[in-house]
């Protein structure tokens, strides 16, 4: 099974847990800075490497072109301090305890005795340090040498300066040692800003100039590509357009980043990964584990020491809680594969890993803020992917910024019947479980649980979900018994 079979059925978890990955030291080459980036609800259908030929993203289509873009990458829960822990632990956020938003109303918090990412690469000999959105805790398991906010924003807190970000972590950068360094980059864009809100007319926070030379690019309603899981009317387009604007803010922090590595003479030995929490924040992408939620990109920049082809499509299936194996892997750092509910692909990068083995990803979402309580899991194998909808009597709930959507909102005034793929209805009243063949029904509009001649491969993914339930600790696994 994805994340724990592969090493299961070798046999090698003795070997594996006293393995010590030391490629520099043995190579006689320094250990290579670390970047990794983290936007704030960027779906991958407004990325021009992607494919979206409207969206001007230069900068995330260079490092794609200089690096390799994945295909199938996935988050596991479509919740921002949820999919920010699975990052930073990897491990899944039922095993971690974050279930949901950290903020003091909600109160979900990881576990005191979690070893974070951050923690690992300072134990190593590495410098660390944040700048931009953190939204997890404690401070105490997530802990950086260094907080990054010498910078202004729009908003008090500067989380509208999105290229302030990158300009706060020049010196951090350029500081003259022998220790390399790991940069978090948690950018607030494109998440909408909610100093906008009202209801039905949400903004993405884009219509600021915060004097930092953010992009002000002129995209028009009539020219967004409107991607298949929402309606076409003109308040989608209208929000589209704002939120191109901030995916734009976005990309010129991108660009920063590049340039002031360059400019350190560290670019050529720096790993740079790219990546979102979850998807674009609108109805039938965040909070959902629907493709546009979860499947999300991911570009990742190898350092030079590292051999690679540069321009790879990657079409493995990888899943957040291998972010931080992966990194630890490329820095050369000791850790046992148990530690972690995923596994490093940089061979997969390399073009040395066995494709058959990396077929299958889980998801885990329990929560978004504590009154969204709605646990799914879900498991995609190939070209099937089974939700188990646990909480399905109860109506999904909605976040608070996908509610005031103007998009959503515009839905209901219109007494539209469908939402992308399914109707309103089906949005709002969720079957016990959903079937998809995502190959030829990408928009996951023709659930197949209950079809007679996908049975077998029901309960196969059934069987395997709970088999992952169970290897992982999820104590929602229980629910198998008792409802």
């Amino acid at each position: 099974m994805r994340s724990f079979v592969p090493v299961i059925r070798k046999g090698m978890i003795a070997l594996l847990s006293s393995v010590v990955l030391l490629p520099f030291a043995l190579a006689a080459t320094k250990a290579p800075n670390i970047v990794l980036m983290v936007a704030d609800d960027h779906g991958r259908e407004v990325f021009g490497a992607y494919g979206n030929k409207v969206i001007r993203t230069p900068h995330l289509d260079q490092l794609a072109v200089e690096g390799a873009r994945f295909n199938n990458a996935y988050g596991t829960t479509a919740s921002c301090s949820a999919s920010r822990s699975v990052l930073l632990t990897g491990l899944h956020n039922h095993k971690n305890g974050q279930y949901g938003h950290e903020h003091g109303y909600h109160h979900f918090r990881t576990f005191n005795d979690i070893k974070s990412l951050p923690v690992r690469l300072s134990e190593a000999g590495y410098r660390t340090a944040r700048v931009g959105k953190y939204h997890i805790g404690p401070a105490a398991v997530y802990k950086f040498d260094k907080v990054l906010n010498d910078f202004k924003g729009t908003n008090d807190d500067g989380s509208r300066n999105t290229i302030g970000m990158a300009h706060a972590a020049k010196k951090f950068i350029s500081a003259k040692t022998d220790k390399p360094f790991f940069l978090y980059v948690a950018t607030n864009d494109p998440h909408r800003d909610h100093s906008f809100n009202t209801l039905g007319d949400n903004t993405f926070g884009n219509k600021r100039d915060n004097g930092e030379g953010m992009a002000r690019l002129d995209y028009k309603p009539e020219e967004v590509e409107v991607p298949d899981y929402l309606p076409d009317t003109p308040e989608t387009r209208r929000e589209l357009t704002e939120l191109y604007q901030s995916v734009s803010r976005v990309d010129d922090t991108a660009g920063e980043l590049v340039k002031q590595l360059k400019e350190a003479g560290v670019y050529d030995n720096t790993l740079f990964i790219y990546l979102s929490d979850n998807g674009t924040a609108m109805p039938g992408a965040k909070t959902t584990i629907y493709e546009p939620g979860v499947k999300l990109p991911l570009i990742v920049r190898l350092p030079e020491a590292y051999e690679f082809s540069s321009g790879k499509v990657l079409d493995e299936m990888v899943s957040w809680p291998d972010i931080t194996p992966t990194i630890l892997d490329v820095a050369g750092v000791k850790y046992s594969q148990q530690d972690f509910h995923g596994r490093s692909f940089k061979g997969v990068i390399q073009g040395k890993a066995n494709t058959k083995e990396w077929n299958e990803v889980y998801g885990s979402h329990t929560f978004h803020e504590i009154t969204m309580y709605y646990p799914m899991r879900m498991v995609r194998k190939g070209k099937y992917k089974l939700i188990w909808n646990i909480a399905s009597g109860l109506d999904y709930p909605f976040a608070s910024d996908l509610f005031i959507s103007s998009t959503w909102q515009s839905a209901i005034n219109r007494n539209l019947n469908k939402f992308g793929a399914r109707t309103l209805d089906a949005y709002i009243h969720r079957p016990k479980f959903e079937l998809y063949n995502v190959e030829i029904d990408p928009a996951e509009g023709n659930n197949l649980a209950d079809n007679a001649d996908y049975q077998a491969i029901k309960q196969e993914l059934m069987t395997k979900l709970k088999a992952f339930q169970e290897h992982t600790e999820d104590p929602w696994v229980v629910k198998w018994n008792y409802e």
